[in-house]
């Protein structure tokens, strides 16, 4: 390409040395998982938002995991609440860890699904493309869009045994790996715009992908919903799941563009590992054949990002809240000057994996 600008490649500073996935036992992941919640506490959830809704989801996941009763801060979140805003397919993504506290019995969802639903439910709320897949913005199709929606609607139809909110969500990944996976090295794209896909393969975007799949075949598996999306879903995350593996460097934190694109070869950014990570080690049981390559990828790439919980709590190295790139230096800015919401979701959605993950081979 004629212009290159490697500066930020060649500034990069060097990976500090990562965790070793045997050291992530059970004593050092709640260490961290306590000093993620805290420090994510105290800057503040103040708004109705993706933030919001990633890192609340991965809290509720977390307590569920480790046995512990729901916070009541994390309860009275929700329930102290007089605007629920959902302006935009972003501001549905808290609604997620709301059906699943509402499951649970310990929080009334009634108002909160009803403000969704119907903002959902308006043809006017959100465009769709020409195949049927929601756009993030109109005219662009996102990676992001499958995880903000996705995992509402599927934490929903599992709280409320809803079979046509999953086979939506079944439909909605379809359509999107028809725009954005690429055919031959089976990485997504973050977006397309007017029609046509810009070739990004952010790390954060191949993030989104790989847990909206695992949600939705976690979702099918608890609704015994057998559909023709569980098959392409299960081959597509494998696809995607098998291109990353060589992809991951031997510091085990993949590039901010994945495919080690030259602007951005070197720029680290651990929120996209933390989920990809995470992804994997969930994704195993989906995947029996590839299990164990799954497995030993994801807690390299899960110990690596955590390497990056300063000692304060926040995940440092995690790009912040980033739109579309007409071209690859776009993705090149990282912050490590402040905690990003989706940064300590991320976090703790791979000790949650990292966790279950020991738990289920201590029942072997």
């Amino acid at each position: 390409m004629a212009g290159e600008d490697h500066t930020s490649s060649l500034l990069e500073a060097p990976p500090i040395a990562p965790l070793k996935p045997e050291q992530l036992n059970r004593v050092l992941l709640t260490s961290l998982a306590n000093r993620i919640i805290t420090a994510t506490w105290r800057s503040g959830l103040i708004q109705w938002s993706w933030g919001e809704g990633v890192y609340l989801l991965s809290e509720v996941r977390y307590h569920e995991t480790i046995g512990a009763e729901m916070p009541k801060q994390l309860i009275d979140w929700f329930s102290k609440r007089e605007v629920i805003t959902s302006g935009h397919i972003n501001n549905v993504a808290p609604g997620a860890a709301a059906a699943r506290l509402g499951a649970m019995g310990v929080l009334d969802t009634a108002a909160i699904d009803n403000n969704l639903q119907s903002w959902l439910s308006n043809p006017d709320s959100a465009t769709r493309a020409s195949n049927g897949a929601i756009e993030h913005w109109p005219g662009s199709v996102w990676a992001d869009t499958c995880y903000m929606l996705g995992t509402y609607y599927l934490n929903f139809a599992v709280a409320k045994s809803d079979l046509e909110k999953a086979k939506f969500m079944g439909e909605q990944l379809v359509h999107h790996f028809e725009l954005l996976q690429n055919p031959i090295t089976k990485l997504f794209a973050h977006g397309s715009h007017r029609g046509e896909t810009l070739w990004n393969y952010w790390g954060r975007g191949n993030a989104w992908m790989a847990l909206s799949s695992v949600e939705f075949l976690d979702a099918c598996e608890v609704l015994a919903l057998d559909i023709p999306e569980v098959k392409v879903v299960k081959n597509t995350l494998k696809s995607q799941l098998l291109s990353l593996i060589p992809l991951l460097p031997e510091y085990g934190i993949w590039d901010v563009l994945v495919d080690r694109q030259v602007e951005n070869k070197g720029i680290l950014e651990t929120s996209a590992s933390a989920g990809i990570g995470s992804a994997m080690v969930r994704a195993a049981r989906h995947l029996p054949d590839i299990a164990q390559d799954l497995a030993n990828t994801g807690m390299r790439a899960i110990a690596a990002a955590l390497t990056y919980v300063d000692e304060v709590g926040a995940l440092t190295r995690t790009s912040a809240g980033t739109v579309l790139q007409l071209v690859p230096f776009g993705y090149s800015v990282i912050r490590s000057d402040r905690l990003q919401l989706w940064g300590q979701g991320l976090a703790l959605n791979a000790i949650t994996a990292a966790l279950d993950s020991r738990r289920n081979l201590l029942r072997v």
